[in-house]
């Protein structure tokens, strides 16, 4: 039985590009019969949501973010769900811009709470 991400907070292990999520950005994620979303904020976002499924290990979902400077953007990724050694999640994912050009690969573990 895969590990369920609900209630699970999870951050980007490193900046990507700036105007972008970053380490500062906290995911909150949900998950019910197959159906995944979060919301998630911090950084240069201020306010952003995902929805999409979960096959197995794979989530596929599209996001949209409001950004401090107001702009907004949106895209698609698709995930890997990995259980770490110490229990903890770690998503691989790969993501590709819609609203404007641009694409990627990025890493977001589970924050454990004295990581806050």
């Amino acid at each position: 039985m895969p590990v369920s991400l609900d209630g699970l907070v999870l951050a980007p292990v490193a900046d990507q590009a700036p105007g972008q999520v970053g380490t500062r950005t906290r995911f909150t994620y949900h998950e019910k019969d197959g159906e995944i979303w979060a919301d998630y904020a911090g950084g240069d976002v201020v306010r952003g949501h995902l929805v999409g499924t979960r096959e197995g290990d794979r989530l596929d979902f599209r996001y949209v973010q409001l950004k401090r400077d107001g702009s907004t953007s949106s895209g698609h990724c698709v995930s890997t769900v990995v259980e770490l050694p110490d229990g903890r999640v770690r998503l691989e994912e790969t993501w590709e811009w819609e609203s404007q050009p641009g694409n990627g690969t990025s890493v977001v573990e589970q924050v454990t709470r004295h990581d806050g």
